[in-house]
C-alpha cells in the first residue's frame, strides 16, 4: 500500500498545511475504504506502518519514534494531537462559541450589525418606497489575538524508555492549561468587552449575599430577541443555583445524578469554572455572544522534537475572542453589603 512507501521528513511540517493535511494528500482515506485499514487516517497509518502503539498498556516506548529517521518525523504530530485532546477533554470553550475562524495572519477585524430595533426590524414598505438596510460592517478594533504556550523541558536520555502512554497524559494536561487560559480570556471578553463595546449588562442579586430564583428569572427576562441558553457560573454561584429549592426536586436530581449534566429551573445548560468572576452568572445566548479566532492550530518545535532536543521545545497556540452580538449577554453579580 502507498502509506508503507511514503516518505516522511522535516519539511512536511513547514508552509500553511498541518502535517496531517499533507499526508492526506499524498495517502487519501478515502482510497481505504472496505480494507482493514478503513478507519485510520493518514497519520494512524504511519504509526502502523512503524508499529507506534501510542496508547494502553502496552503502549510503545518514545525512542521507538525515533528508531528511523521517517518514524522521527511523526513525532511532533504525536506531540501536536496530544497536546489537542488535552485542551479538548472537558472544555467548556465549544459550548459558549456561535463561531470559531481560523486565520493565517496576526491581524483580524470580527463584524458588527446593528442592535437597536429600528436597524433590525421588518417594518412595513409602502409600494414604491425603499426598502430599510441593515448594515453589516468590520468593527473598527482588531481581535486581540494572545500566545499561549509551555516548554518541554525534558532529558531525552531520561525519558527515552519512558511509554507513550504515560507521556500522553502528561501532554494532555498541558493542553488542558492552555484551554483553562483561553476560556479565562473568553470571560474577560464576554465581561468586559473586546475593545469594540462596552462591558455586559450587569445586575446584581436582588437580595444581599444571597441568590434567588427572582434573580435568574429577572436575568432571561431581558433577554430581547435571543435565547438565554447557557449561565456560565463560578463555582460558588454554580453551588448557589443547585441548591435553589426549584433545583431541589426529584426530577432535577435525578437527572444530575443519572448524567452528570448540570441543569437549571430555566432550561439553561449550566457551566461551572473558576474563570468567572467569584458572585458572577454569565447568561448567554451561545449561538449570538461569541467568536473565538485562531491563528493556526496547536504548534511545536518541529525540529527540536525530530531531533529530540526536548528541553527547549516550545509547545503554543494563538487565539483571541469577540463579542459578537452584546444582547445576546448578560451578567449577574452578587450583591455585597
Amino acid at each position: 500500500m502507498n502509506y508503507e512507501t511514503i516518505r516522511l521528513d522535516k519539511s512536511m511540517y513547514k508552509g500553511g498545511e498541518s502535517f496531517s493535511a499533507r499526508l492526506e494528500q499524498l495517502d487519501p482515506s478515502a482510497v481505504y475504504q472496505g480494507t482493514p485499514l478503513e478507519g485510520l487516517d493518514a497519520y494512524q497509518r504511519q504509526l502502523k506502518r512503524f508499529d507506534i502503539r501510542v496508547s494502553g498498556p502496552r503502549s510503545s516506548s518514545i525512542e521507538k519514534f525515533f528508531s528511523t529517521a521517517d518514524s522521527a518525523a511523526l513525532f511532533p504530530e504525536y506531540v501536536t494531537r496530544a497536546v489537542r485532546q488535552g485542551m479538548e477533554e472537558g472544555e467548556i470553550l465549544s459550548a459558549i462559541l456561535a463561531s470559531r475562524t481560523a486565520i493565517d495572519s496576526m491581524d483580524y477585524r470580527s463584524i458588527a450589525l446593528g442592535e437597536a430595533p429600528e436597524d433590525l426590524e421588518l417594518k412595513e414598505v409602502a409600494e414604491g418606497s425603499a426598502i430599510p438596510t441593515t448594515e453589516i460592517k468590520l468593527k473598527e478594533s482588531l481581535v486581540k489575538l494572545k500566545k499561549r504556550g509551555r516548554m518541554l523541558s525534558a532529558s531525552y536520555e531520561a525519558i527515552r524508555f519512558q511509554r507513550l502512554d504515560l507521556f500522553t497524559a502528561a501532554l494532555r494536561q498541558i493542553g488542558s492549561y492552555i484551554a483553562k487560559s483561553q476560556l479565562a480570556d473568553a470571560v474577560a471578553v464576554l465581561m468586559n468587552g473586546d475593545g469594540n463595546e462596552g462591558s455586559a449588562a450587569a445586575v446584581t442579586t436582588t437580595t444581599g449575599e444571597a441568590l434567588a430564583y427572582r434573580d435568574l428569572v429577572g436575568m432571561w427576562q431581558r433577554f430581547d430577541g435571543y435565547r438565554m441558553d447557557t449561565l456560565l457560573a463560578s463555582p460558588d454561584m454554580a453551588a448557589a443555583i443547585l441548591n435553589l429549592p426549584e433545583m431541589v426536586s426529584p426530577t432535577a436530581g435525578l437527572n444530575f445524578q443519572a448524567t452528570g449534566r448540570l441543569g437549571t429551573p430555566l432550561g439553561a445548560a449550566l457551566l461551572k469554572s473558576s474563570a468567572v468572576p467569584a458572585g458572577t452568572v454569565i447568561a448567554l445566548d451561545s449561538r449570538s455572544a461569541l467568536e473565538m479566532v485562531v491563528a493556526g492550530e496547536v504548534n511545536v518545535d518541529h525540529d527540536r522534537l525530530i531531533d529530540t532536543q526536548l528541553e527547549r521545545a516550545a509547545v503554543t497556540s494563538i487565539a483571541g475572542f469577540a463579542k459578537l452580538f452584546p444582547g445576546a449577554v448578560q451578567v449577574l453579580k452578587l450583591k455585597t453589603a
